[in-house]
This record gives C-alpha cells, structure tokens and sequence, in this order.
C-alpha cells in the first residue's frame, strides 16, 4: 500500500492509493482491515488483511550438528506440525528478546550464541506479518514450564533428516522450510537471507 505519511518516498507505479480503512474484526490476537483502494488503472477494489505483531523462528543448532524441532498441533488446519520454536512479538520487546524468550518456553535451552539471518513475509496476500529468524547456538537444556495451553513434543534431528522430510512433502510450515534451506547454506558457507554468518 502506498504510504501517505512519507510524501517524499518515491512512489511506485504499480501501488494502490488508500481510498479509506476500516477494522472488520479485532480479536484477542489479530486484527482484519477492510480497505478500499484505487488501483493505478482507475479500478476501485477492496483490500481485507490481517495486521499482525510480527514474530520471530527460532533455528536451535546443537554441538552435534542436530536441530532442535517440536510437534505442534495447528488449528486452523487440524493437525499436528514439524517445526522450528517460533511465536509473536509481545508489545515492546525486542526481535532478539522474543527469540530467547521463545526458544526457553517452548524447548528449555538457552543459547550462547546468537545470530540474526534476516526476515521473511509468509502470507504477502492477506497479511503483513514479518517473521524474523534467528541462529540460535551454544545451546544448554534448563528446563521450562512452558506455557499454558502450548502442547508441545521436542525433539531433535540431524538437518539431513529435516532436509529429506521437506523435500518428501512431509513437512509444509513455509517458515521451517526457508530455515531449514537457509541453515543448509550458511553451513555451506554461502548468503542466505540477508546475513552471512
């Protein structure tokens, strides 16, 4: 969407003018816009999307090469999913702090070492969330609590496993794919998104 706040930023060609906006839902957790736009060609059209905090994933690598993964039963799609720890951003914290936050809540470790690889936008069509995901290393088990109502299996596999089982199909979270792809790379020694560590 073009942004009317920033008359100075160039504009693109291709983006809709803001006609008005208007909140369709506001849950406990996301909020739905229902926009009206002018399209560059004249068109007027409706724009319905979710606003969401942000979130951050979490790629554990242990000494020994193997990756931390937990099961997780998704809703929206009733069933259960492989995946790295993620989750939202609480108001006022930091990427990094959330990532910490995360990885001991949903798997017990806490890790030395810590790397920013870059972000991605998982669901360009009706959302603008922004996940961005960390290397997490050094990594000691402590223990968690865990959170109420988060039911979660933690496990490990070597990431030849995890590779094998995404190209099968067998694993489709887009956000454990790219990190998966991602960290194949960075231990190859070439970029990956936006961060070569």
């Amino acid at each position: 969407m073009a942004s009317e706040a920033d008359p100075g930023a160039a504009r693109d060609p291709l983006a809709d003018t803001l006609v008005d906006s208007r909140v369709a839902y506001r849950g406990e957790f996301l909020t739905v816009y229902k926009d009206r736009v002018r399209s560059p060609d004249g068109h007027l059209g409706v724009r319905e999307f979710v606003r969401h905090p942000g979130a951050v994933m979490v790629i554990p690598l242990l000494d020994s090469g193997e990756v931390v993964l937990e099961r997780q039963f998704r809703h929206p799609l009733n069933r259960t999913f492989v995946e790295f720890p993620a989750g939202k951003i609480d108001p006022g914290e930091s990427l990094q702090a959330c990532a910490e936050r995360e990885l001991l809540e949903e798997t017990g470790y806490r890790a030395r070492r810590w790397d920013h690889l870059g972000g991605l936008h998982n669901a360009i069509g009706y959302s603008d969330e922004r996940i961005d995901i960390y290397l997490a290393r050094g990594l000691a088990h402590v223990g968690t609590d865990g959170e109420a109502g988060e039911v979660i299996e933690v496990f490990t596999w070597p990431l030849a496993e995890l590779l094998a089982r995404v190209d099968a199909g067998e694993i489709t979270d887009v956000k454990t794919i790219i990190g998966a792809y991602w960290l194949e790379r960075l231990l190859a020694g070439k970029p990956i998104g936006g961060a070569s560590r």
